[in-house]
């Protein structure tokens, strides 16, 4: 695993490790931010890279895109698949980018899978993807953790599901929660009192089809009661794309659950959050200058780009319109925007 070096302020390397560091983390939450570059998602807007810029232009010569940077980050959800169908002209366009030698990576907020599970959904997809290209928000929290190398006597608890399971595995942590609490109920009776593991260090909230009650409560109960536990989230995204049908509660909504009864914001390491972008530019090498981020999202994937000092590049096959993209209330630019990726390809034969 590398670690992070180019993170604004202070490196997360030298964050101290200690339950005591941890507890001035959250009498400082401020500070801590700063040092880690962990924002709210909707503080971060109003504070950096979404200040008013020039209106975004449509792409009309991708080529000069393409020649101007070295690596295209690809959100997946909405850019490069819709639920578990394939956006068309996906292949192609890929191919295309590879045969002129940028590098490709992959990164999505969604936490349910981990790495490897993403790497078989690319290929039952038909696409040829190295899980060492694949960044989901489910890694992000578990390389966090290790980047401040989190006690590893201490436990951590996850609303989220296996996906976030697996990579916190895969670094050596151990956890409780997860799918498997989903079944569980509280019976309120007179003089009910829930216990909690005290040697709960974290809560992970990440996006949660088992959510329910007693993971509210518990997962209140080791940020509230725990001294110095950290509340993570993988992301805040309001919306999701189960299918490819409509449109699905993100797992903004279940991050919000534990904001609303801990009255404590959480540390973001998903989109827009720069954790992942100083992680790929450390891991590759990768100048920022020389990125461009693909996505569908303003406030997660263009912010994310924009807040990394990259290109940007918006596709309005996912979640944003073109209307809200022109609208006055809308302060986030990409620099350019086009219907899908492949508009890569056909507006390149359209130039010849």
């Amino acid at each position: 695993m590398m670690l992070l070096s180019r993170i604004p302020n202070s490196s997360l390397l030298n964050y101290s490790p200690s339950l005591c560091s941890f507890s001035k983390s959250v009498a400082n939450p401020l500070l801590f931010k700063k040092r880690a570059g962990l924002f709210p998602a909707g503080r971060m807007a109003s504070n950096s890279s979404a200040a008013i810029r020039a209106s975004a232009q449509t792409l009309t010569d991708p080529d000069e895109l393409i020649g101007s940077v070295e690596t295209f980050i690809f959100d997946c959800d909405g850019v490069i698949w819709k639920g578990d169908s394939l956006i068309s002209g996906v292949p192609e366009t890929l191919d295309m980018l590879r045969s002129k030698g940028k590098r490709l990576v992959f990164v999505t907020n969604n936490s349910t899978k981990s790495r490897k599970q993403y790497g078989k959904k690319f290929e039952t997809l038909g696409l040829k993807v190295n899980e060492e290209e694949i960044f989901a928000s489910s890694f992000a929290a578990a390389a966090y953790l290790k980047s401040i190398d989190f006690p590893k006597d201490k436990k951590v608890y996850v609303i989220g599901e296996e996906g976030i399971l697996k990579e916190l595995e895969l670094a050596g942590f151990q956890y409780l929660g997860g799918p498997e609490d989903g079944e569980k109920k509280i019976e309120l009776k007179p003089g009910y009192y829930m216990e909690h593991d005290e040697s709960v260090g974290a809560v992970v909230v990440g996006f949660d089809r088992y959510f329910n009650y007693y993971k509210v409560q518990y997962g209140t109960l080791c940020i509230r009661e725990n001294p110095g536990c950290l509340f993570i989230a993988t992301n805040r995204d309001a919306v999701t794309h189960l299918t490819d049908a409509q449109e699905w509660a993100g797992g903004g909504s279940m991050v919000g659950a534990l904001c609303g009864s801990t009255q404590r914001e959480p540390l973001v390491v998903g989109k827009p959050s720069t954790f992942m972008m100083d992680y790929l530019s450390d891991k590759f090498g990768i100048l920022k200058s020389q990125i461009c981020m693909v996505g569908d999202r303003l406030d997660t994937d263009i912010l994310f780009g924009q807040n990394g000092g990259c290109k940007t590049l918006l596709v309005l096959s996912g979640v944003t319109s073109l209307e809200t993209l022109q609208s006055p209330k809308n302060s986030i630019q990409p620099d350019f925007y086009t219907n899908k990726i492949s508009d890569m390809l056909t507006l390149k034969g359209a130039a010849v």
